[in-house]
């Protein structure tokens, strides 16, 4: 672990290179040369070298002594901030660090005088701990914590030694993943070992680690003073964290919170050993506690709040609150604006709630800043592929991956990418690189197997197929395996489709027929398919549409005005998430963000056309009561009770038509593609005064042509569309059929609803037009088929 001593070294020696005129600081040009220096790749033009300069000047205004610039002390505030890497730009300037500097360290060391000069001392503890114990503002205070601290080393030294020869003692390598941003301390930072560390907890020799540690404490505690007691649990816990023994750092860190409630550092750190044992709620609640201390401090901890927003967005996104986390991290940004870090983690949570505008421009700042920022690189190449710019997103995946040639994420998207893009070959190679890192990544080996299989490779992907089975018993790989062994027995003759797909004809939507008024219609299916979709993605479909109503009843929204003065219930983004949050308990967090991301592309986007980031919450109920779950009826009453809920109709029993029309109009351009929202108030708009029953409403609603009628096709799909069909196939595509299945009655082949929905017949079934019937269940099917047999005479015997 680099010391405080060596970190502070390296900023000296960065100090003195460019400190031209050796006036104790560095004027603008100065500045300006140090930062092109050490960004050697980054063609700087002289707007964004001001800009620079100007943001450094400012903000660590406190540091600018006179005519001579920016001082040594504010050089090293800038590193411990975030706004740059020390080790980087040390390397970047091939820099070495003095030999009498660390001659002189050695020296101090072999002394064995017993009257030492204090320089010598204070020489040794910089050199013999952490970075923290030595800041003048977060370091140790008082000499007894420092004996303390001595023997909390000697205590985990033993520890370590007897975990190690018990072969209990691991350490996983965690390089090959996306860092998170975390800022791990406030001030002058210690950065955590690459390697996570596991102690084993549960033997003999920790308990007695453990009994030793209270005796620890116990002298902390009974320290003359308590603040020299805050300073001794702080130094605990502090070289506990560094130690990765975050259980145990945590007691430390609350009982200081309890020396010192008002004190921001305690809160801080308990924040991080919350985080770090996954429980994010607790760690926000720290962090905001932290963050209330900071800002009642004034300025004394002005310079915190950067960081302190960092990792308050990340305990929110660890909760799988990200439109929140975006908050967090914007302030960071404006707070910070070379917090490159900050930029990053905004750009990657942007991403993550589909703003993939917004995130590409967040992250090329970040890369602007920190070139070789292989995290930032990934999270840019994924925002420009989902934005269509594939080419553009392959050459920053691969910048990425040489930057850090084992970087999972970055490999694993750049597999789907290629995917995507139907080269099945490269996405199978990266899968194998994937592999490679983190043997045991299950989606890798399966989707190593589907690229295999479009590449033609059968048996090499039947092998990987097998492989995934034995990572995981997820009921699609047997699917999968299914659908491989159907194409095997029943070879298509001619060209087969990339994923063991037959040939096949797509047959206009005029001569699919049904045979009677119980089976879906082909257009009518293909929406409400896509309608499931986004039902099971954001759950809502588990969600009760009763507690629409209760949060209506109970929670007082405050009225705001439009540009046209109408008042509105309306609400910020990240509010709405802590309603969505109430709504849908029961998910886990990174379920939870993956519906907030769709809802907001598909739903908060429509509604909050303006950009202005608030939501008219009235409308938003009415638009997500027809998709949760309850009776058809139940649903549609939700939907009238929220648009009366809105102030322009609150207190009455009717709702303006036009506001209904609009509401419909809504309705239809969210959840029906093809209907666009501008289109759909073109041809059903206006202004009408006139007022609306719910009965009216009812009518209006269900219109098959105007309404949301393809309700009642979506209610069917939900209640079957587990069903299985024993071991019928669909004749397409192989895979067994789930949820309805559709028989031609003339060929007797039968269709998924996917392959029905999308119109596409095997050619060796080539008719004028075709008439299927849907069947919910094998049981129907078998019930048709008992009663269409014809019943033999006693002749026939």
């Amino acid at each position: 672990m680099t010391t405080r001593g060596t970190r502070s070294e390296k900023v000296k020696r960065i100090f003195q290179q460019f400190d031209a005129n050796r006036d104790g600081g560095l004027s603008r040009d100065e500045m300006a040369a140090l930062v092109v220096a050490v960004n050697p790749r980054v063609k700087f033009s002289d707007e964004q070298i001001n800009a620079i300069l100007d943001e450094v000047f400012r903000t660590y205004g406190e540091f600018i002594d006179g005519d001579k610039g920016l001082t040594y002390d504010g050089l090293l505030r800038t590193y411990d901030d975030g706004a740059g890497d020390v080790d980087r730009d040390f390397d970047a300037l091939e820099l070495e660090l003095n030999d009498d500097n660390k001659g002189s360290t050695i020296e101090a060391e072999a002394s064995s005088s017993s009257i030492v000069d204090e320089r010598v001392i204070e020489s040794q503890k910089k050199q013999r701990t952490a970075a923290w114990a030595v800041s003048p503002n977060h370091g140790i205070v008082f000499d007894d914590t420092w004996k303390i601290v001595d023997d909390l080393e000697i205590l985990i030294k033993r520890l370590k030694a007897k975990q190690a020869k018990d072969g209990k003692f691991k350490a996983d390598n965690f390089d090959a993943f996306s860092d998170a941003g975390w800022s791990r301390e406030l001030g002058p930072s210690s950065e955590i070992s690459e390697k996570r560390v596991f102690w084993e907890e549960s033997g003999n020799d920790y308990a007695a680690f453990v009994r030793e540690l209270g005796a620890l404490r116990s002298r902390a505690d009974g320290a003359r003073s308590r603040e020299e007691a805050f300073d001794g649990h702080m130094a605990i816990g502090r070289v506990l964290y560094d130690h990765q023994l975050f259980k145990e750092a945590l007691v430390s860190f609350k009982r200081a919170c309890e020396l010192q409630p008002v004190d921001v550092r305690p809160h801080f750190r308990a924040g991080n050993c919350l985080y770090v044992l996954g429980r994010y709620k607790e760690a926000k609640e720290e962090f905001l506690l932290a963050l209330e201390a900071a800002e009642a401090g004034g300025n004394q901890w002005g310079y915190l709040l950067p960081q302190i927003y960092v990792n308050l967005g990340i305990a929110l996104e660890g909760e799988g609150m990200v439109l929140s986390a975006c908050e967090y991290y914007r302030e960071a940004a404006i707070l910070c604006p070379t917090h490159f870090r900050a930029l990053k983690l905004l750009g990657s949570a942007l991403f993550g709630v589909g703003e993939y505008k917004a995130a590409v421009k967040a992250l090329e700042e970040a890369i602007f800043m920190k070139p070789d920022y292989a995290d930032a690189h990934c999270d840019l190449a994924s925002a420009l592929h989902a934005m269509g710019e594939d080419e553009k997103a392959i050459e920053v995946f691969q910048k990425a991956i040489d930057l850090k040639p084992g970087h999972v994420d970055a490999l694993y998207n750049l597999g789907g990418l290629y995917m995507d893009l139907g080269r099945f070959q490269r996405a199978s190679e990266m899968y194998t690189r994937v592999l490679a890192v983190w043997p045991n990544h299950w989606r890798a080996q399966l989707n190593k197997a589907v690229s295999l299989l479009g590449a033609g490779e059968t048996e090499e992907a039947k092998k990987a197929l097998k492989e995934a089975l034995k990572l995981t018993n997820r009921v699609e790989l047997h699917d999968a395996i299914s659908h491989l062994k159907q194409i095997q027995k029943k070879k298509v003759k001619g060209n087969e489709g990339a994923n063991g797909e037959g040939v096949f004809v797509i047959v206009e939507p005029s001569k699919f027929k049904t045979v009677n008024g119980k089976t879906t219609l082909r257009q009518d299916l293909a929406i409400a398919l896509q309608i499931r979709v986004f039902q099971r993605i954001t759950r809502l479909s588990r969600c009760d549409v009763e507690l629409l109503k209760k949060e209506m009843s109970e929670n007082d929204v405050p009225l705001s005005y439009s540009g046209g003065g109408v008042p509105e219930k309306s609400i910020r983004k990240p509010n709405l998430e802590e309603i969505l949050r109430r709504l849908l308990n029961f998910l886990k967090p990174e379920t939870f963000q993956g519906a907030v991301k769709v809802i907001n592309e598909r739903i908060l986007s429509v509604l909050d056309d303006t950009g202005s980031g608030r939501v008219d919450l009235g409308m938003l109920y009415a638009i997500l009561a027809p998709i949760c779950s309850g009776t058809p009826d139940k649903r549609k009453r939700v939907a009238f009770d929220a648009l009366l809920w809105r102030p322009v109709n609150e207190g009455g029993s009717q709702i303006k038509r036009a506001d209904a029309v609009h509401y419909i109009n809504l309705l239809r351009a969210i959840y029906i593609p093809s209907h666009g929202v501008s289109e759909m108030l073109e041809l059903h708009g206006g202004e009408d005064s006139s007022m609306v029953s719910f009965k009216e409403f009812l009518v209006m609603f269900d219109d098959p042509d105007w309404g949301f009628g393809i309700m009642s096709s979506l209610v069917k799909l939900e209640s079957g569309d587990r069903n299985r069909h024993g071991n019928c196939v669909c004749s397409v595509c192989r895979y067994p059929i789930i949820g309805s299945r559709f028989k031609e009655i003339k060929s007797h082949f039968s269709l998924c609803s996917q392959c029905y929905s999308e119109g596409k017949v095997s050619p060796a079934f080539k008719q004028d037009d075709y008439k299927f019937k849907e069947y919910g269940s094998e049981a129907e099917a078998m019930k048709d088929k008992c009663t269409c047999l014809p019943l033999q005479s006693r002749n026939d015997r």
